[in-house]
């Protein structure tokens, strides 16, 4: 069958977009879906997300990593999503939909995407790093130059340590320079690092909160290798709430592709 595709990428994040509304995309095939992520035999992406159709909400979000397992949210993708769903007329302004780990509402202007993430309370400690959950399970770990950090070796190293290697967890580095936080993430299902990541940089962005004693309403920054995002929430001791993950979401192309039944 042939079936039609748009690719759509978030701070460089970058995915494949399918409308699912009649339900007549193949599911529940890992091979499938780890073949149109490869960059050199496939589409190429670091995930790949179905628009489909649920009572109550204007649509639901479906999301399946790289490696072509279901996965926890990504906020960069649910940005796309919503700008996808602009493009099909489903949204306008504004929108509400349902991913895996819960609702999400979000705002729609011309060059940005505003979208509300979890609430988040509590983390913890490891050492002088955390870990926190913000839609899907992050680390964050405190460096002096980011840009020196071999994301690869080390990030790998913790996401498969004792702890963490049965489920699996994102690793992101983390330094302060000029205004903004600096961050680049392992990704978990993509198992290298992606040019950015959404959960990540709001991990990120309440770790700096936790790191300086920052309470009410707090807006960060921050610098990806995919480009600029901008964090929103409000802090209240151990609790994040009114949480906003703001950046760019761009359609690349759309194309066709022919799937073997």
């Amino acid at each position: 069958m042939t079936f039609k595709f748009y690719k759509y990428q978030g701070a460089g994040n970058d995915f494949i977009l399918i409308d699912n509304r009649d339900k007549s995309f193949p599911t529940g095939n890992t091979q499938l879906y780890n073949n149109l992520c490869d960059r050199r035999f496939g589409i190429g992406a670091d995930g790949i997300m179905l628009l489909e159709l649920i009572d109550g909400y204007d649509f639901k979000m479906v999301y399946f990593n790289s490696d072509g397992n279901e996965s926890s949210m990504c906020g960069n993708g649910g940005r796309c999503l919503v700008r996808f769903a602009e493009e099909l007329n489903i949204a306008k302004n504004e929108c509400r939909f349902l991913a895996v780990d819960g609702p999400h509402y979000a705002k729609i202007s011309e060059n940005t995407i505003q979208l509300q993430m979890i609430d988040v309370d509590g983390w913890k400690q490891h050492g002088d790093d955390i870990s926190l959950q913000t839609g899907s399970p992050h680390y964050v770990k405190w460096v002096d130059h980011v840009d020196n950090v071999d994301v690869y070796e080390e990030g790998k190293s913790i996401r498969y340590n004792n702890e963490f290697k049965q489920v699996g967890i994102n690793v992101n580095f983390l330094t302060w320079d000029n205004n903004a936080l600096h961050v680049r993430t392992y990704e978990r299902g993509v198992e290298d690092e992606t040019l950015s990541c959404g959960t990540g940089v709001t991990a990120a962005a309440m770790a700096y909160a936790i790191k300086h004693d920052l309470s009410g309403d707090v807006n960060v920054t921050i610098e990806t290798k995919g480009g600029s995002l901008r964090v929103l929430f409000h802090r209240d001791n151990n609790s994040f709430t009114n949480v906003y993950l703001i950046g760019p979401a761009v359609k690349v192309f759309e194309g066709t592709i022919n799937i073997e039944e």
